[in-house]
């Protein structure tokens, strides 16, 4: 009896859940073409940004994944020009766990493109592990965070020529539950997966904060917005199957599908009434607060200034 009273107990539980967050779920409602902008659009083979690179497609625009495997890039091209009848749609490979793999992403995207009206960091991917790159950087902070910093400021002379334009990093409501440790940063101290991500996204907080700061006059904005909790690849690295597909299907049972989770970033990306909004944080395609340390100005400098050196960039002189 008992069983029976909890396994209902928790199937209420979970259909109020489901109640609540497609009650509350912000919907991109804007019309917007996007005939003649060019957008990139990280880790877009697969979940959110596959959803939100067949929606910028089918508006219209030129779409570039950038992502690491060729396989499944290659597939979501094909799915999106079936899905969408827009044949503009290109893949660049890009390996965020390689700075090199950047930098060349970045030279061939000036080199062959003329504008870039939006730039999506939307990769990103949960229990990497705990070791270094090839470029001594804890893999989870570089994929996550550090590699999407060098990204951005590399693309930032095309996109401030294409202006107006927009760069929008995802993030998430975890970041509440991450820690500036200066002496940390690249997770040489302690770690744990959980910390990695959480301060991974509490970091592309606080460099949206600082790069709005540097881009003011420029006509370029950026935002950050937590897409919601969805069952996507990310969790492709856990490495228990059992576990993996138990958070997967307990997640997309209660939580938002892929689609669902892409609005805000689409939102970001195209409503005409966000246009000159920048420097905030979005949920649901609405603005949002993001925890306090998120909007410390003082911290967003410094992060900035350490991670213009672990990635060996500097804004004042790009050969550093």
């Amino acid at each position: 009896m008992f069983l029976w009273g909890l396994l209902a107990i928790t199937g209420l539980f979970v259909v109020l859940i489901k109640i609540y967050q497609k009650l509350t779920c912000g919907i991109c409602r804007s019309s917007a073409h996007m005939v003649g902008k060019v957008v990139i659009v990280t880790g877009g083979n697969c979940g959110i940004g596959l959803e939100t690179a067949k929606d910028l497609a089918n508006r219209g625009a030129r779409v570039i994944l950038a992502c690491r495997s060729v396989r499944r890039a290659t597939a979501a091209v094909a799915k999106i020009v079936s899905e969408t009848g827009n044949t503009d749609v290109h893949f660049r490979q890009l390996d965020l766990a390689s700075l090199r793999s950047v930098r060349e992403f970045c030279e061939n995207i000036i080199k062959t493109e003329k504008r870039l009206d939006v730039l999506i960091n939307n990769a990103g991917a949960g229990g990497l592990g705990n070791y270094k790159t090839e470029d001594g950087i804890h893999v989870g902070m570089q994929v996550n965070y550090f590699a999407p910093f060098l990204l951005t400021c590399l693309l930032l002379p095309l996109l401030k020529s294409s202006a107006p334009s927009r760069i929008i990093n995802v993030s998430s409501m975890i970041h509440k539950y991450g820690e500036l440790d200066f002496d940390n940063l690249n997770m040489e101290k302690y770690w744990s997966d959980y910390l990695v991500y959480a301060n991974s996204k509490l970091f592309l907080n606080l460099m949206t904060l600082e790069l709005n700061e540097r881009l003011q006059g420029s006509g370029v904005t950026v935002n950050a917005l937590h897409p919601g909790v969805a069952a996507t690849n990310i969790f492709r690295n856990i490495p228990s199957d059992f576990i993996r597909r138990l958070v997967e299907k307990s997640i997309g049972l209660m939580y938002k599908n892929p689609w669902e989770a892409s609005q805000t970033s689409i939102y970001l990306a195209v409503a005409p009434e966000v246009r000159e909004v920048s420097g905030k944080y979005f949920s649901d395609c609405r603005e949002a607060k993001p925890s306090k340390l998120s909007q410390d100005s003082k911290e967003a400098k410094r992060l900035w200034a350490e991670s213009e050196r672990l990635v060996k960039f500097s804004l004042n002189n790009n050969s550093k």
